[in-house]
């Protein structure tokens, strides 16, 4: 139950927080492209990337913690980030099939929240600041 809490809690949170920064860039930017639909789900994917990296990879990072982050925290500022991150790891695990389908599903993906996503998680694993891994250190 303090589980449920804490995700409610941080979904509250999210989505005042996508409210304000769509509600801001609307008055800034016009009416003319919904460029805070566009940014929050950019900054949601790259977010939620870079949290499951680290999440996934260090053990003692708390259940109860992630859930907070991932499912309410960036569930309430964007869906679309829970959608993009699933779709990234059908194609990192090569089930493009599946991958490409889900895209078809849920409607065409925003420009920029895929790459987004897919940098955030080569960051987290030092990849962009590396350079190019061998292909046996894949």
């Amino acid at each position: 139950m303090a589980r449920l809490f804490w995700i409610c809690l941080a979904g509250a949170v999210g989505t005042a927080t996508r409210y304000f920064l769509s509600s801001w860039l609307a008055r800034v930017t016009g009416p003319a492209f919904p460029f805070g639909t566009l940014t929050v789900n950019v900054i949601g994917s790259f977010l939620l990337g870079g949290i499951m990296q680290i999440a996934l990879s260090v053990e003692s990072f708390p259940l109860t913690l992630r859930l907070a982050l991932t499912t309410g925290l960036l569930g309430g500022f964007t869906t679309y980030s829970s959608f993009n991150y699933e779709t990234l790891r059908y194609f990192q695990e090569g089930a493009w099939r599946a991958g490409c389908l889900t895209p078809e599903r849920h409607g065409s993906r925003l420009p920029g929240s895929g790459s987004a996503g897919s940098l955030d998680r080569q960051a987290a694993d030092g990849r962009l600041t590396e350079g190019p891994r061998p292909a046996s250190a894949q």
